[in-house]
């Protein structure tokens, strides 16, 4: 299997996850972002087959990042908790890692492209792959945070408790 064919399959993997997400969403908010990131991973997922057709190609910009950014504010704004089972945290995790494991597959391709424009392109989906990381990195804190906290005694271990499940970076 070849870089394309291993991208658009992460891609189809991606989108199919933000879908059932946004099935499962219990706010209009998450549910509009997780469609968000399945359109762009299908958008992704064209690009990179008119790329391998030897096709002109495009990908669109990504206005996810400003309205996730609206989302926080508002759901921090009311004081929301989004009611979530453990199920949704591994499903975040699992995305974050679709999205690091694409970003590096994208960079693989970019170090072998020649073609100046389709460099531009790939460039341009390794950023909004970095926006999806982060987008979702977020929305695990934010569902994630009732489940963090620190008794009194531990506040020598700050840093030990920021790291804290970090085994996933872009």
């Amino acid at each position: 299997m070849n870089l394309y064919d291993y991208a658009m399959q992460m891609e189809n993997d991606a989108e199919s996850l933000y879908k059932k997400l946004a099935d499962k969403a219990r706010t209009e908010g998450v549910r509009k972002i997780f469609r968000d990131l399945a359109a762009d991973e299908h958008r992704h997922f064209q690009t990179l087959k008119a790329l391998q057709a030897g096709k002109q190609a495009s990908v669109g910009e990504c206005a996810l990042l400003d309205d996730a950014k609206n989302l926080f504010a508002r759901l921090l704004e009311r004081k929301a908790t989004l009611e979530t089972a453990e199920d949704d945290l591994e499903a975040y995790h699992h995305a974050m890692k679709l999205e690091s494991q694409a970003a590096g597959h994208y960079r693989e391709m970019l170090a072998r492209e020649e073609n100046p424009a389709n460099r531009k392109l790939l460039e341009k989906i390794i950023a909004q792959e970095f926006d999806h990381f982060q987008i979702v990195e977020n929305l695990f804190h934010f569902v994630d945070a009732p489940n963090q906290y620190l008794a009194w005694r531990e506040f020598s271990n700050l840093e030990e408790f920021y790291q804290f499940g970090r085994d996933v970076d872009l």
